[in-house]
């Protein structure tokens, strides 16, 4: 269907520039003859001009079609003109340019298809814009505290119990520098991976049992209760990196639920799919920034002192892409928030 979509459009290209030619040319012998017939009438009444020879009017013929074809020529060149200064102000970075050619359809094609480019590039200038300036504030942050405390230490005045304070905070910034600057290594190596590597089989449960023993240093302190029970399932996959989806997710769960609250864990297993729901009680997260969470960097209260980078679910996201699964939020309002990840059992080849 698109094959014939596209023969079409290319044989109205060529009926448009074959009429443009006929034009010319009939224009041109039309002149040609009023010119003839005019000297005709002209050597009745002069018979010494009878001198007009072959030559001589096809002379005048490439004379008068040369003029017929640069003013006629104007006309179908107005959208090539209009299309080459568009690319050009598109070079130069201007990426709100947009062009609307009239004519056949495929100027339409053609002007559909340079403003999607237009306006895809404009999308990824303002990401990669967002992207630098929120990279650039989450360095700086903790950088600026790292050496405000450093200062304070070299005051000779603090007591031990401060000095241990202020290198805490020292020791927390610079993990979350470490984080932060793994992260982003991981997510670009990531977003440039189209073949998943290393699939094997292994325990899907046994994977996220450990890392809730792993993650006890970071519930605790919270006095969180984790619910998890489910089945021993074995799935296909990069066990390393799906690890590091439910240490994103579990984190994110666990930052934003309340002291002393439950977060629970469900797999489920339907058809050829496995499902793994991660809920917390806490603030719910606005309907209208569901699919924005997973964009890098993005957080949905700026002004939240909370630690995170906004990174972590992004790089969720691109490696359960990658295992060509999905993973969403599900439900969250003021009782509860979901977050699903849902996997192949069994991994199609990527190549």
């Amino acid at each position: 269907m698109n094959k014939c979509k596209q023969l079409l459009k290319r044989i109205s290209l060529k009926i448009l520039f074959s009429f443009t030619f006929f034009v010319f040319m009939f224009i041109t012998m039309l002149l040609m003859f009023i010119v003839t017939h005019l000297f005709r009438i002209f050597f009745k009444w002069y018979p010494g001009l009878g001198g007009f020879s072959l030559f001589s009017f096809m002379a005048a013929t490439v004379l008068v079609g040369t003029l017929v074809s640069f003013i006629l020529s104007r006309i179908p060149m107005r959208p090539v003109e209009s299309l080459v200064n568009a690319i050009d102000n598109l070079a130069k970075g201007d990426f709100s340019t947009r062009i609307y050619l009239r004519g056949p359809d495929v100027f339409n094609t053609l002007t559909n298809s340079f403003n999607h480019m237009a306006h895809e590039l404009e999308s990824t200038e303002m990401l990669r814009s967002d992207f630098v300036n929120n990279l650039s504030h989450e360095f700086k942050t903790p950088i600026v505290s790292i050496q405000g405390f450093a200062k304070i230490l070299k005051n000779d005045d603090l007591t031990q119990a401060q000095r241990t304070e202020y290198l805490d905070i020292i020791i927390t910034e610079s993990e979350r520098l470490t984080d932060l600057s793994t992260n982003i290594l991981n997510l670009s190596s990531l977003e440039h991976q189209r073949i998943l590597k290393d699939v094997t089989p292994f325990n899907l449960t046994e994977q996220i049992r450990l890392i809730i023993v792993l993650l006890e240093n970071r519930w605790e302190p919270k006095q969180l209760t984790l619910d998890f029970d489910s089945d021993e399932i074995t799935i296909e996959g990069n066990e390393e990196m799906l690890k590091q989806v439910w240490i994103n997710v579990l984190t994110n769960a666990i930052k934003f639920a309340p002291k002393g609250s439950e977060i629970k864990i469900e797999i489920t297993h339907v058809d050829a799919m496995v499902s793994v729901l991660i809920s917390n009680s806490g603030e719910p997260i606005p309907f209208n920034v569901w699919n924005r969470v997973f964009e890098k960097f993005y957080q949905s209260d700026r002004s939240r002192t909370t630690e995170g980078n906004g990174l972590g679910l992004p790089l969720a996201k691109r490696i359960v892409d990658l295992h060509q699964g999905t993973i969403r939020i599900k439900q969250s309002n003021e009782d509860i928030t979901i977050f699903e990840v849902k996997l192949p059992i069994n991994i199609k080849s990527s190549i």
